[in-house]
C-alpha cells in the first residue's frame, strides 16, 4: 500500500506546468487573482482589468510613476496549469499562488 501512495505522488509532481488562460472569469475569480498579485507585490494595490489573464498567460504590472520616472521594473506573473489546478507563478521570486475559484484552459499556440 505504502509503495501505490509514492507512486502517486511522484506521478502528481511530474505533472509539467502548461501556459494558461483564465476560462470564463467571474467577479470571484478576478478577485482572488487581484488578491495574489497584491500579496507577492507586498500588499500593494493593483488595478486589474477584468479580462486580465484570458487571451495570454502573461500578466505585467507596473509600478507606478513618480513625476513621470518609473522607480522599479515591471513584476512579471504567469498563470499555468498543472493538472486540474491553476496557478499564477511570480517570475522574480517563483513563488506560486494556487487560484482555487479560477478555472483554467491551457493556452493552445
Amino acid at each position: 500500500m505504502r509503495w501505490v501512495l509514492l507512486l502517486l505522488a511522484a506521478c502528481v509532481s511530474a505533472q509539467a506546468d502548461v501556459p494558461a488562460i483564465i476560462d470564463q472569469p467571474t467577479q470571484e475569480s478576478r478577485a482572488e487573482l487581484a488578491r495574489a498579485v497584491s500579496r507577492a507585490l507586498d500588499g500593494a494595490r493593483v488595478a486589474l482589468a477584468d479580462d486580465a489573464l484570458t487571451h495570454d498567460s502573461l500578466l505585467v504590472i507596473e509600478k507606478a510613476q513618480l513625476l513621470g520616472r518609473d522607480l522599479d521594473r515591471p513584476e512579471r506573473f504567469r498563470l499555468v496549469r498543472t493538472g486540474t489546478q491553476c496557478a499564477l507563478v511570480h517570475e522574480r521570486t517563483g513563488r506560486r499562488t494556487t487560484l482555487a475559484s479560477a478555472t483554467c484552459l491551457p493556452l493552445v499556440p
